[in-house]
């Protein structure tokens, strides 16, 4: 794909006047990224020639494409949260980039969604009273012995398969050791 500034423009004009996600061209971010660099050298070329209007033209492609990114994040971040809330996938096409993006968005969003659920769901079962919504429930791979955390608690000791309950960022501690794992 070729771009120019007239693309640019185009593309600028139609993001600011829908709501809906302006389709590109798979390939429109590297094309972009190509374009960007030959503007640039341009640009530090006109500032030697003390070329003004070269100047301004540069300056102006950095805000629009500015403006052209922050309204597709804001378009992405509105399809991520009806995805996470409905299931329903936006219909769009979306460039690779993007579309991790919007996955990762929806999975963060969802991440959040459990939190609400875990706290619905133990409000409803007397069984769970009390408990600590910032501990998750880990099984341990290897045995560990007791030890002191960041928080100046003692845990442990802990045989392996066994199925604790700790906070957090002790279990994020211990699963990138690899000695626990989520359950």
């Amino acid at each position: 794909m070729e771009i120019s500034y007239d693309e640019i423009r185009r593309i600028y004009r139609l993001e600011k006047n829908t709501s809906k996600l302006v389709e590109i061209e798979d390939d429109f971010f590297d094309s972009l990224n190509d374009f960007i660099k030959e503007q640039k050298a341009e640009y530090l070329k006109s500032l030697k020639d003390f070329s003004v209007s070269k100047a301004r033209d540069f300056t102006n492609l950095k805000k629009m494409v500015e403006e052209i990114f922050s309204l597709r994040e804001k378009k992405l971040l509105n399809y991520a949260l009806v995805a996470s809330r409905t299931g329903e996938m936006p219909s769009q096409r979306m460039p690779v980039q993007e579309k991790k993006t919007f996955d990762k968005m929806v999975a963060i969003l969802e991440t959040h969604k459990d939190l609400l659920n875990g706290i619905f769901n133990s409000a409803q079962q007397p069984k769970n009273k009390g408990k600590d919504l910032n501990k998750v429930s880990v099984r341990i791979l290897k045995d560990i012995q007791s030890f002191v955390g960041s928080d100046m608690k003692e845990y442990g000791p802990f045989k392996k398969d066994a199925t604790v309950s700790i906070s957090y960022k002790i279990a994020n501690l211990l699963i990138s050791r690899k000695l626990v794992e989520k359950v």
